[in-house]
C-alpha cells in the first residue's frame, strides 16, 4: 500500500514515515500542497493543513474533484467547525495533533 504523507514539519514527517515503512507502507512524502498535488497514484492520503504554500483544505479539494482515495486530515486544527469543514470537503477521517 502507498501513503502519500502531506506534512512540512520534518520531524513529524520523518517519525510518521519510520512508522509506516517500518510496518510495511510506502511512503512518498511531500512537503508542500503543490509537491501532493503532483502525486496521482497513492492508496491512502495523510494530510496536514497547516502547508507552506497553500491551505490543506485546498489540497483535499483538488485530490476529492479527481479522485475517491482516501484522505485522512492530520492536524493541530482542533475546533469543531474545522472537524465539520474538513468532512465535508472530502476527507473521509480527521485526527488532530498530537496524535
Amino acid at each position: 500500500m502507498r501513503i502519500l504523507l502531506v506534512e512540512d514539519d520534518p520531524s513529524i514527517a520523518e517519525s510518521l514515515s519510520d512508522g509506516l515503512i517500518a510496518t510495511g507502507y510506502e511512503v512518498v512524502h511531500a512537503a508542500t500542497g503543490a509537491a501532493a498535488l503532483l502525486v496521482v497514484d497513492a492508496d491512502v492520503v495523510l494530510l496536514d493543513l497547516g502547508l507552506p504554500d497553500m491551505d490543506g483544505r485546498d489540497v483535499c479539494r483538488s485530490i476529492r474533484a479527481r479522485s475517491d482515495v482516501p484522505i485522512i486530515m492530520l492536524t493541530a486544527r482542533g475546533d469543531e467547525f474545522d472537524r465539520v469543514l474538513g468532512l465535508e470537503l472530502g476527507a473521509d477521517d480527521y485526527v488532530t495533533k498530537p496524535f
